[in-house]
């Protein structure tokens, strides 16, 4: 069993390696210009434009959207990924197929399949049902769940092939049903990968536009979300407000990607524990 604190041996500076520096520091650098541009031309009016009635009815509607759409995406997504890692699902290899196909997909293409779907017949009857998607905030919910039930079911089908099989194997031989041996020993197990799922998904969804332009369009202080907030603000020439929003949506997204990857960090800790 090799010692964790055995000192590496330190590698000689070849060509190759300092060429790859030289692009690693070139591409830090280039992402971050993007980042302090957006930073720098932010702050001076961030705070007196948070006060404005209109960006706080986008932050408003953003959170919620992205919370129940990121809700009900783990809720599809953890029995979806467990289909396709535990049972023998018929037409498994096509059916990750095409959960993988939609990931390369344009999302305004996405947007435009869901406008198709609820214009139809079916669409016009649901809506006659009180549930309206085009052009209403529920469909910013349903282009949320289109764009980011893949990759949610992606992460946790990862999170799942890299658990412990023998450990459910042990459960269902004492006697746990599948659905106990789920609950009580898979989620457990994966439960940092699912919780860092669950704050990317929901961060990618604070983010989104494409798909829900197409669905709902943008309009003021009805269906604004943050991304359309920067949109039509840029469209008449309020470009202070704009990139106030956008380092409002900076400092979401710094703070969701610091608890995924401190969910991640206590993930592989764990690991290194087990495998001592």
């Amino acid at each position: 069993m090799r010692s964790s604190n055995r000192p590496r041996k330190r590698r000689r500076a070849d060509g190759f390696s300092v060429f790859a520096i030289v692009v690693a520091l070139l591409v830090i650098l280039f992402i971050s210009s993007a980042i302090f541009s957006i930073a720098l031309g932010g702050a001076p009016g961030f705070f007196e434009n948070l006060r404005s009635q209109e960006l706080r009815f986008a932050l408003r509607l953003s959170v919620l959207t992205s919370t129940i759409s990121t809700a009900l995406v783990m809720l599809l997504a953890l029995p979806t990924a467990y289909a396709l890692t535990r049972t023998g699902m018929p037409l498994k290899r096509l059916s990750s197929l095409i959960i993988e196909l939609t990931l390369s997909l344009p999302f305004i293409l996405l947007g435009l399949a869901l406008l198709i779907m609820f214009s139809s017949p079916l669409g016009k009857w649901l809506k006659a049902q009180g549930f309206a998607v085009v052009f209403s905030p529920a469909g910013i919910v349903m282009a949320h769940l289109l764009v980011n039930l893949p990759y949610a079911v992606r992460l946790v089908k990862t999170a799942f092939e890299d658990s412990d099989l023998r450990l459910e194997f042990i459960a269902e031989t004492l006697g746990a049903s599948r659905f106990r041996s789920f609950l009580s020993v898979l989620l457990p197990l994966c439960r940092s990968g699912i919780v860092s799922t669950a704050i990317l998904t929901w961060s990618r969804a604070m983010g989104e536009f494409g798909a829900t332009l197409m669905l709902v369009g943008i309009t003021r202080m009805k269906t604004e979300t943050l991304p359309g907030s920067i949109y039509l603000s840029i469209s008449t020439g309020r470009n202070d407000a704009a990139m106030s929003t956008a380092v409002l949506m900076l400092l979401i997204s710094g703070a969701a990607l610091f608890l995924s990857q401190l969910a991640a960090g206590r993930r592989r800790g764990r690991k290194r524990v087990e495998r001592r």
